[in-house]
Formats: structure tokens, sequence, C-alpha cells
């Protein structure tokens, strides 16, 4: 039997909903899956978002790149429908908005469509959940895309791989976080047929998945729906825990550098990345908070220091920002490249300058500047509401990742109680030295690069770390 769970009239929960003034209704079908409903008839489309819990933290040793590989094995056809078909399918009805993205922590599947083709929609969903069209042709295929797509995006171009360098040094060698989405391609090659059938039939079943539908929508219909056309799919026994990502502290314990040599990059340019708390801690509203003073937009500090006061830098690039991870530990990072004729070591001593001013208190946040960011985060929020699949996709987050989808409606409520001492206090933890990976790329121009340009990537970090 389906549970159906409405939320309740309370004045606490009208309060709440200030900052998401549309309902949510929720079920849970026989076999697990969680449907998440948000009724708004002002618009005559519907957001359909699918979250399923798996990314790439869930992936054992020998097996990294699963969970993005499944991202496209999913549209590669199913029972009922052919391979790119779901494509079609979808904007022959009208419906746009296509896509699919994976995280270490979650792998999400999403359309908007007519409100009158929802139906459409979930059968499309359904039946690659139930009968994904997985061959050996298949996998060859997305195999050799995903090979295409790590040149495209980590390979070839500037720059591409310091992400991947500074996980590897920012998590410990076992770590969930420790790699990128996008995986090992030797480890996809020699993975078998079974091994990714296996992946399918446990991470890829009705209770690890969360449906979320939002607009123009009847919400016992979604539900009566999601009954004809997912109830029928078998649930998994139990869903194996991801590899544990706790780690002893928040801070890594040192600075950690790599310098790469390359002169296929257009300037040098200094990427920093810092543990933080996870996305799901108390403080982590606060760390948005800091990462919005320190380095977004031309009224930031490292912006006004960098580039409007001592012209050391780039314009576009001296910001800092956050990546919000959900399990053990995010990331907060930040990068720089100087103007023409700086060196690099300049840049980095007035960048880290800024930040030890405020990790030790010595230059705290003023008002003004927690005013301006707390405005610009309530914008970033606003306009992912206003959107139905940002809509969908936040409610999928909060439910997937905190198990309760109105916790949406929390988030500008703590913004607001964030204060200049909640981001002093994040600073001191995050920013010191004790907690720093340093990725530095340097070209032949660059002053005193040749001291490092013999060493080869290995060796780089190796003597680093």
């Amino acid at each position: 039997m389906t549970e159906v769970k409405s939320e309740p009239g309370t004045p606490e929960a009208e309060k709440a909903a200030a900052s998401f003034p549309w309902p949510i209704h929720e079920a849970v079908l026989d076999n697990g899956l969680r449907v998440v409903v948000s009724a708004d008839p002002t618009t005559p489309i519907a957001a359909v978002n699918l979250w399923y819990d798996v990314g790439s933290r869930h992936e054992r040793a020998g097996k990294h790149g699963f969970a993005h590989l499944f991202e496209h094995l999913m549209f590669e056809g199913s029972s009922h429908v052919a391979k790119g078909e779901h494509f079609e399918w979808v904007t022959a009805a009208g419906g746009a908005a296509i896509n699919a993205t994976t995280s270490p922590d979650r792998t999400n599947y999403f359309q908007v469509m007519p409100s009158s083709q929802l139906e459409l929609a979930l059968w499309l969903e359904a039946d690659r959940m139930g009968s994904l069209a997985l061959t050996q042709d298949t996998l060859d295929n997305q195999r050799e895309v995903v090979k295409n797509e790590r040149r495209q995006r980590y390979d070839n171009p500037p720059y591409g791989r310091w992400v991947e360098y500074a996980l590897e040094l920012t998590f410990p060698e076992g770590h969930p976080y420790h790699h990128t989405t996008i995986g090992s391609m030797d480890e996809l090659q020699e993975a078998a047929l079974e091994d990714f059938q296996d992946f399918n039939a446990v991470y890829y079943s009705p209770n690890n998945a969360v449906l979320t539908v939002a607009g123009d929508v009847d919400a016992e219909e979604v539900v009566r729906l999601a009954e004809k056309y997912f109830g029928g799919i078998q649930r998994h026994g139990d869903i194996p825990a991801a590899p544990d990502g706790t780690l002893p502290q928040i801070k890594i314990g040192e600075t950690k550098r790599r310098v790469e040599p390359d002169d296929s990059v257009p300037r040098p340019m200094t990427f920093v990345m810092f543990r933080a708390p996870d996305s799901r801690h108390p403080d982590f509203t606060a760390v948005e908070v800091l990462a919005t003073v320190l380095g977004r937009g031309r009224g930031a500090r490292l912006y006004r220091k960098l580039v409007t006061e001592k012209n050391l830098a780039q314009r576009e690039e001296s910001y800092t920002s956050v990546w919000n991870l959900a399990y053990g530990a995010s990331v907060f990072f930040g990068l720089f490249s100087p103007r023409d004729g700086v060196e690099a070591a300049e840049v980095e001593r007035e960048f880290t300058a800024v930040l030890d001013a405020l990790a030790d208190g010595t230059d705290p946040v003023s008002e003004a500047e927690l005013g301006r960011a707390k405005a610009l985060l309530t914008s970033d929020w606003l306009r992912a509401v206003s959107e139905l699949g940002g809509r969908a996709d936040l409610l999928g987050q909060y439910a997937t990742l905190e198990r309760d989808p109105k916790i949406v409606r929390e988030y500008l409520g703590r913004l607001e109680a964030v204060t200049a001492e909640d981001v002093q206090r994040a600073a001191a933890l995050i920013l010191p030295d004790d907690n720093r990976v340093v990725i530095e790329y340097v070209t032949s121009a660059t002053p005193d690069a040749e001291t490092d340009g013999d060493a080869d990537a290995e060796d780089a970090q190796e003597a680093d770390a």
C-alpha cells in the first residue's frame, strides 16, 4: 500500500513556507520509490526530475567512473524505447531541458514537459529504470564516448586536470572524494559487462530513487501515475552503504603543493583548495557566505585587493567558491592568474594575506560585506526556485541528501541567521595554511619556472606531499 504524507497546516509550517510558497506532497510506493510533488497551476508545464542516490563516492576500488558512465548508458534505450528515442519522444511532445548530471553524491535525470504530457515522461523514466538495454554494444559505445569526454574536459583544455590533482591531495587515498566523477579510463575499459549489470541492479532500483514533479499537476494524480508505471519495478533488497567518508578532522593538516609545468596553457594560473564542513553541516551556510565575501564579484575582497587596488591579477580570475559535497567534507576553492609581467609568487602572497587577515580576525567581516553576500545568495536562491526545473531539482536534492524535501524551506532562514561571527569562525577553520592544497601551473615564461621544469607530475606531487 502506498504511504502518503501531506503537510500540517500549522502556523510554523505557514511561516516556513515564506521562502518556498508552493505545496509539497510526499508519497512512498510499496517498492520504496519516493514521490515528491509540488503543484503550481500558474504555468502549463511540468518538470520531472529523478534523483538516484548514487554518485562517484559509491564506487569501489577498481571501479571508478561507473556512476558517470551510467549517466550515458541510461539514454541508450530500454525495452520499449530505442537508442536515442528518449530525446525524440520528449521533443516531439513539446518537451525540453532533457539532460542528466552526475556528482560525487548523486545522479539525476530531468526534462520539462507540457503538463498534458506528464504521463509520457513518467513512462519513459520508468521504462529505463526497469528495463535498461544494457548490452556489450551499448557499453563499448559509451565507453568511447566517455573517453572523448575526458579528453575534451580534462586532458586537452588548459588547466583541465587541476581539480583532479587537487582532490587527490585534499582527500587521502581510498576516500570517496579522492577521485573525480569522470573516473579511470583504464578501470572502465577493464570492467566486464556483468560489473555494469550488477551496478544497475543495485543502484538503479526504486528504493534508491526520488521522483520529483513540479508544475501544473495534481499531486494525487502524479502518485497514481507513479504507481501505474513504477509500481511494478522490483525493489533491491539492501542498498550497500558508500565507502566511509568520515575524516579525523576537517583540516588537511598542512599546505600541499603541486607545480605543473605546462607550456600549452595561455598564462600561469594557481588554484587553491581547502577542506570545509559538508553541505549538511550547520555551518555550511556560513561557508557559502565566506566564499561570497572573499571572492564573488567586483565588491569582493580578493577582487578589490588583487585587481582594483594593486592591479596584480586578471579580472576574471580572482575568486573563491564552494562545492557542496554532502558527506564528511566539502571543498572550498579559489584561483588567481597574474597579469603580464607580474610574478605568480607576488600574487599568491597578496592572495593569502587577504585570507589570513580574515582568518585571524585582523580584518573581520563588516556588516556591509555580510549584507552584500546575503543579498547575492538570496538572489541565487530566488532565481533557482522561480524556474520549475530548479524547483524540482532542489526538492530532489533535499529529499535525497537530507531525507526530507521540506527542508528546502529552511534555506533562506538559515542564510538570514548567519552572523559576522559565524563567518569569522568558518574562516578561522578553513583558511589557515594548515588546510591548503595549491596547484600551480607554470610556463617556461614564468619567472623561476625552470627550477621545476624537469620534474614530472609524479615527482612534483611526491616532493610536495
